[in-house]
């Protein structure tokens, strides 16, 4: 969400004339882009800012602006703690970054964290690639977990409209991008806020008539989407992604937690059984399609058996990735204010016993690929080979190979390549091509 948020951002400030520049330190204007679901990542906004701080004193007309969720959550209070800061704008606004910057060309400290209406806007996205691009269809998130910052910073749902959405997929065709990911806080949610109903009494405008929607532009090959809610993640979605072809195998659920009374307290709506039966269902239509996931140890009061059950969740399951975090108390959040807070040191531990287990399932998994043919998506040139393509397997699995063939033109970015497996890592691929 936040690299399609800087893309928009990049995309204004080229329309207005700047170029990017060679580092941050040289700069005329420096964007920083921010995340405050980890305090990790929230505080290396003030690292960086310290540097430009100290640049500004000689340099004046640097424009400093602090955008995205870190500056929603602050606000005006980041200006008292770094005075040189031009800009602060929070991700609703990300679309008005040409708007605030002319107010600060008058002279003035901006402050844009107000509740806001998101414009559409199509045109202005820098993209970092020209064959996988981003599309938002839903911004902000009306879910309240007790752990989570993300509905104060990014506001409430939001769905775009489905026509609005396949004209930006039609014009990313037209440029000849091959995948798209439609993006959402919480995607499950899609339409809700959208008027429809039919005749049977079922919703219109969900996330899966509009993956039926979309799924004729031509040009697109591949067609994903995250990141998915249990709570809505429904059996009508499954099947879809099963009747489309141009939906990849791959599906981003988060499950938080193998322990049902954690779950409970984190607000999370469903039962780990429930997370379960969504995977067999997946499994039972896509045998090897792709489930990756997010999880948090040490929530307030997890005792080691609620802990041991996470795990048990993980080896039952067999993810092929899973991003991991220890629990981290955020501002403005319920549990961040409960008395049993489980010490780091613990915390440490269990992240560091998780992390290993899931390098172990992960690779398992990847056993399934060896020696098998897999279309890859060539995305690039591996920066560190420059005689090898890098790409993703329909399940979203990162592949290397070789792009030069006999007798033929070398294989390039966009293209669709047929790769023998013959290499597998924990999280990555290597073959060669066909």
């Amino acid at each position: 969400m936040n690299k399609a948020d800087s893309e928009r951002m990049a995309g204004i400030l080229e329309n207005m004339g700047y170029e990017l520049a060679e580092s941050e330190l040289n700069a005329d204007i420096v964007v920083y882009n921010t995340c405050t679901i980890r305090d990790n990542a929230e505080q290396k906004v003030y690292s960086y800012l310290g540097r430009q701080a100290i640049r500004k004193r000689s340099l004046p007309n640097l424009k400093l602006v602090v955008a995205g969720c870190v500056a929603q959550q602050e606000g005006e209070s980041l200006l008292r703690r770094v005075p040189e800061i031009d800009l602060v704008m929070g991700p609703q606004h990300a679309n008005r970054l040409e708007t605030l910057l002319n107010k600060v060309d008058t002279g003035q400290q901006v402050v844009a964290t107000e509740s806001n209406q998101i414009l559409e806007d199509v045109t202005t996205a820098r993209r970092e690639s020209n064959i996988c691009g981003w599309v938002n269809v839903i911004y902000g998130c009306n879910e309240r977990c007790t752990y989570c910052v993300v509905p104060s910073v990014r506001g409430k749902e939001q769905s775009r409209s489905p026509e609005v959405i396949k004209m930006e997929i039609k014009e990313l065709s037209t440029k000849g991008f091959k995948e798209i990911t439609l993006l959402g806080q919480n995607i499950d949610a899609y339409g809700r806020d959208l008027p429809g109903i039919t005749k049977n009494g079922r919703r219109e405008n969900t996330l899966t008539d509009l993956l039926y929607h979309i799924h004729d532009v031509k040009g697109i090959e591949r067609i994903r989407f995250a990141t998915s809610h249990p709570r809505y993640f429904t059996s009508r979605l499954i099947e879809a992604c099963f009747d489309l072809p141009k939906v990849c195998e791959h599906f981003h659920i988060p499950f938080q937690s193998g322990d049902d009374e954690i779950l409970q307290k984190m607000g999370r709506g469903y039962k780990i059984d429930k997370y379960k039966k969504i995977i067999s269902r997946i499994r039972e239509l896509m045998p090897n399609a792709s489930i990756s996931a997010d999880v948090i140890v040490a929530f307030p009061g997890e005792t080691d058996q609620q802990y041991k059950q996470t795990l048990k969740v993980v080896e039952e399951i067999g993810f092929d990735q899973l991003n991991t975090a220890a629990y981290s108390p955020r501002p403005n959040t319920p549990a961040a204010c409960w008395p049993n807070q489980i010490p780091e040191a613990v915390k440490i531990d269990r992240l560091k016993e998780l992390n290993a287990l899931v390098d172990k399932t992960a690779r398992k998994r990847n056993d399934r690929y060896k020696g098998k043919v897999e279309e890859i998506l060539a995305e690039s040139i591996n920066p560190k080979d420059d005689q090898q393509l890098m790409g993703r397997t329909r399940t979203n699995r990162l592949t290397f190979f070789s792009k030069s063939r006999p007798n033929q033109e070398d294989f390039k970015p966009g293209d669709l390549v047929k790769v023998k497996i013959n290499e597998i890592r924990s999280f990555s691929l290597s073959g060669i091509p066909l």
